[in-house]
């Protein structure tokens, strides 16, 4: 309230001295040389692509396994996603499936870090080398997450964040920022988010009113002093998942790779009989979701693609059995332990009945 107040009374609403400080503390904090602070995650998707003169009969590679707004930013440059499967237990890309689906109008891939998890980073970066493309990151649900020791954003051509409030890094309304190294690329997206201003009343570009507002950014700063710490709180919930969870018949729980820093935006297990499971926890009030019920090469929007169902077993198998259970920093072991143990005698009542 004090942060939001100090805004209030600078009479900075757009831009300025908080937008400023925000972006250089998380461009320190993901290590890159840039951050910009636009108007949402899908924003920053759309115009980095539009930055890397993406458009109209190019392609760009990425997973069905995704929220929708991974594809709406390529379908907004007149570009085209292809997609690839994702990996059965970390639900990143695979980067073994590139090959199959590049063709000379490939331009970039975009990987997705889900759940708070990178995708396999070094083979997707390879593969872009050898072929020219470029690499953006859509590290929407992966703030703080490491590969390799790398920040989340920081490992490709182009790190995407969203501050949507559900994040880990969570603003008060909406909110995006885009981390890079690449001067020309930072120089062109801050222009095309600021109605293509090379300087004021100087339109260089035809560009777009994508800006973080002053008041998120406030907030934000002061969130992300605690994030690292809500990072760690986040992991700990999930160990106690894990271990209460392990050995339950038919339960696959998430994974953190070997190489990465998982930051479990969301703890998604897999259920063979998820309706029943999620009926169980409803009953006893306890709040649980599906990300995401529907992959995005099913979806009506995107029937034009041509893709149809089988074309992906992974991504769909996932969309079918998946189910999040409650994560966010402040739960207590406690309300771990409720959790858990509706889960478990859910299931053991489903095997009991021979229904699982």
């Amino acid at each position: 309230m004090q942060a939001i107040g100090e805004v209030i009374d600078s009479g900075a609403f757009s831009g300025g001295p908080f937008v400023e400080r925000f972006e250089d503390y998380f461009a320190a904090y993901c290590g890159t040389q840039h951050a910009l602070g636009v108007g949402s995650g899908t924003e920053a998707l759309w115009l980095t692509l539009l930055a890397m003169g993406i458009g109209t009969g190019d392609e760009v590679i990425t997973v069905p396994m995704t929220f929708a707004a991974t594809c709406e930013a390529i379908c907004l440059t007149g570009a085209k996603p292809v997609f690839v499967d994702v990996e059965e237990r970390t639900y990143t890309m695979n980067p073994e499936a590139l090959e199959s689906v590049r063709t000379r109008k490939t331009k970039a891939i975009i990987p997705v870090h889900l759940f708070g998890q990178t995708a396999d980073m070094d083979p997707v970066l390879e593969f872009a080398c050898k072929h020219g493309l470029r690499v953006i990151e859509d590290a929407a649900q992966a703030h703080g997450a490491e590969y390799k020791g790398r920040k989340a954003g920081s490992i490709g051509d182009v790190g995407c964040f969203s501050f949507y409030p559900g994040k880990n890094l969570g603003a008060l309304g909406e909110g995006g920022a885009i981390v890079t190294d690449n001067d020309q690329f930072a120089e062109k997206i801050r222009m095309l988010g600021n109605h293509g201003q090379s300087r004021k009343n100087v339109h260089s570009l035809v560009g777009w009113n994508s800006r973080l507002d002053a008041i998120q950014a406030a907030v934000l700063l002061i969130k992300l002093r605690h994030l690292d710490k809500d990072n760690s709180m986040r992991r700990d919930h999930a160990l106690r998942y894990n271990r209460a969870l392990a050995g339950i018949p038919g339960l696959v729980l998430p994974i953190a790779a070997d190489d990465r820093t998982h930051v479990f935006h969301i703890y998604a297990l897999r259920a063979p009989d998820r309706r029943g499971l999620i009926a169980a926890l409803e009953a006893k009030q306890i709040g649980c979701g599906i990300h995401y019920p529907v992959p995005v090469h099913l979806q009506p929007a995107y029937r034009y693609l041509g893709y149809k169902r089988g074309d992906f077993p992974v991504s769909e198998q996932s969309a079918n059995n998946l189910v999040s259970l409650p994560m966010f920093p402040e739960m207590t072991p406690d309300q771990v332990a409720f959790v858990t143990t509706a889960v478990s005698e859910s299931v053991a009542s489903r095997l009991t009945a021979g229904i699982a």
